[in-house]
């Protein structure tokens, strides 16, 4: 509607806000939710140095912090309900069927007219406290204005309540957008319209073989040409005077009168919902007022029981005289086989997407952005443009046309013509000064080095002379060995001795990797027990190649293992220095030491947020 509150502002494609609405709280927990917060917010201790103005001060402080908060409290409440005038006219009737307007805007009513007692009760008797001459006058006018404010929010008690029942129920709502794209079904109880919804939209509306299953609307959403659609599925209307109806009735009604929508008619043609088709058609006169300036589909349902053909005449007469002189479309369908469903739908879509373009086009906007507007037609040109072929295009096309030899032949066609005895060679085509070149079997480069860097040109000329070099050498008797001059039996005696000395060697081996086999190895402490100090010295003092004879030579090139903080350094003094950096390294670290979460750590032994503060009567217990 033009007049939106700006607290109530529509999403684009949703509906108002009524999910987020603030719980209403009774008037017994909002009065101890207001004195709690004082009591925690505001200073409450008065000690005996206390001058009167300071006390004044101190009570005002407490008065005027209990009516802020109540103030914001019930100021939260009247901004968060919607206001019927404000909101769109379908909202406001459904508002009103539901829960009452008249009782609603009182309800809203006291809790305002609250909220300017309690703020005249403060302005009162912070005027008085002004006054005080005492701390004890102040305290009990402090306990007064209190005591008032609390009285005035105890009867409104009813109304908070109400409040609260109205938004869990506005919670529950359907999310309809008043604006958007809409089907909406309406018939007699017990036609099909639920069914109807359930097979267009994934919406899951209960239906039952009995009257009056819908008692709500209820909403399906459906996809049509990439466009989303609100299906909404309405309670049935039975054919009464509009004061007779009751509050499901009436909801159906107040849909039809606000939403801009193409309404289905849905009827049953069998009469197995309980009304005849007179009675239905009757309904439909009475109600056609409600469908001024709205396409109108009427969908003839449960044709798998009768189809409309089966129909006697006077019942066809009835509906030719009802729907056909309106020029009204009639379609059959069945929700339980299917047949007709989307034909329905679809008609539905289409008639109301027309609908809305001829609303659009009889508007005042059509007619300031046409003007706006320029279509330029570009002149279709007089002149005859054949199309261009080339010459060799044309000649491919005579009979008998040959390939001249100057166009290369594609290896395809090579392929084609050859058969098994083509072979790709990748070559020929090489571009080289000397086409001799193609073929040859010495690439240029090689594993990235080029070839020439390698190759000498004089090779051959110097492979003759190392040559000759070579044969006068042989000549000269320079590679003639000792062995060629020895006698047979002095080769057979070297030949027993190396054989000797490979049999050595392999015993020799053998003994090393047997040697310590089965003994355990004793430890390095062990050792120089057994070998006692002695010893140990006579090895330190033995000279470089004068190891003593009785000691192992193992035991003597045994080194102990330097410590890790004294590995790599050269000797005792370096070592020295190496502590000193250590610790002068340390110190800037030692300076900025803090206890860490690891560190024991004991907190404060009485925490002040539970040992502190008043404690009323019999409120012994921590807080």
């Amino acid at each position: 509607s033009s007049g939106i509150n700006a607290e109530w502002p529509l999403r684009p494609g949703a509906s108002y806000h009524f999910k987020s609405i603030t719980v209403v709280p009774p008037a017994k927990d909002l009065i101890d939710i207001i004195l709690s917060k004082t009591q925690r917010k505001t200073p409450t201790i008065v000690h005996k140095h206390y001058q009167i103005s300071r006390i004044r001060s101190f009570y005002m402080r407490k008065v005027k912090f209990t009516q802020a908060n109540l103030d914001e409290k019930l100021t939260g409440i009247l901004s968060e309900f919607p206001k019927i005038e404000d909101i769109h006219p379908f909202y406001a009737d459904l508002m009103n069927i539901l829960y009452d307007k008249d009782h609603y805007k009182l309800a809203l009513g006291q809790i305002n007219m609250a909220k300017h007692l309690i703020g005249n009760v403060a302005k009162d008797y912070n005027r008085l406290l002004k006054f005080g001459d005492s701390l004890y006058r102040c305290k009990q006018l402090k306990r007064a204005a209190l005591g008032r404010m609390m009285t005035i929010m105890k009867r409104q008690n009813s109304s908070l309540m109400y409040l609260e029942q109205v938004r869990q129920h506005l919670g529950r709502l359907p999310s309809i957008d008043p604006n958007t794209r809409t089907l909406l079904l309406f018939g007699f109880p017990n036609v099909g319209k639920s069914s109807f919804v359930n097979q267009i939209t994934r919406a899951n509306v209960e239906v039952q073989p009995y009257a009056f299953t819908t008692k709500s609307l209820y909403v399906g959403h459906t996809d049509y040409q990439y466009l989303r659609w609100q299906v909404i599925d309405t309670p049935g209307i039975l054919d009464k005077p509009l004061e007779d109806r009751n509050t499901i009735e009436m909801q159906a009604i107040t849909a039809l009168a606000h939403l801009r929508a193409c309404v289905v008619c849905v009827l049953d043609i069998t009469e197995q919902c309980g009304y005849s088709l007179q009675q239905q058609c009757e309904l439909f006169n009475n109600i056609k007022p409600l469908f001024a300036n709205k396409p109108l589909i009427v969908a003839l349902n449960k044709i798998d029981e009768k189809r409309p053909e089966d129909l006697g005449q006077a019942e066809k007469d009835l509906l030719e005289e009802t729907f056909t002189k309106n020029d009204t479309i009639i379609i059959p369908m069945s929700t339980l086989t299917k047949e007709g469903v989307s034909e329905v739908q679809n008609t539905a879509c289409d008639a109301l997407l027309a609908h809305r373009i001829e609303q659009k086009m009889s508007g005042n906007k059509v007619d300031n952005i046409i003007n706006r507007l320029h279509v330029a037609v570009p002149k279709a040109s007089q002149e005859v443009r054949a199309p261009h072929i080339p010459a060799l295009v044309l000649a491919k096309r005579e009979p008998g046309y040959v390939k001249p030899d100057s166009i290369r032949k594609l290896e395809r066609e090579m392929e084609l013509e050859l058969g098994d005895d083509y072979i790709l060679d990748l070559k020929k085509h090489y571009d080289l000064p000397n086409p001799e070149d193609r073929y040859d079997d010495i690439p240029e480069l090689w594993e990235g080095h080029n070839i020439a860097d390698f190759v000498d040109p004089d090779i051959l000329s110097k492979l003759e002379e190392l040559e000759k070099e070579e044969s006068m050498l042989e000549e000269a008797g320079v590679y003639e060995s000792e062995d060629e001059n020895l006698t047979d039996e002095q080769k057979l005696i070297r030949g027993k001795a190396d054989l000797i000395r490979k049999e050595k060697a392999v015993i020799r081996h053998n003994h090393r990797l047997n040697k310590h086999r089965n003994r355990t190895p004793l430890g390095e402490r062990v050792i120089r027990k057994k070998q006692g100090i002695k010893r140990a010295r006579s090895i330190s003092k033995a000279t470089d190649g004068d190891t003593p004879m009785d000691v192992d030579s193992k035991f003597v090139s045994k080194r102990v293992k330097p410590g890790r903080d004294v590995s790599g350094l050269r000797d005792e003094k370096q070592i020295k220095i190496a502590k000193i950096l250590k610790k002068r390294g340390q110190t800037k670290m030692n300076q900025y030491g803090r206890a860490g979460e690891a560190d024991r750590h004991i907190a404060a032994k009485l925490p002040k947020h539970l040992f502190s503060g008043k404690r009323g009567a019999g409120k012994t217990d921590r807080r």
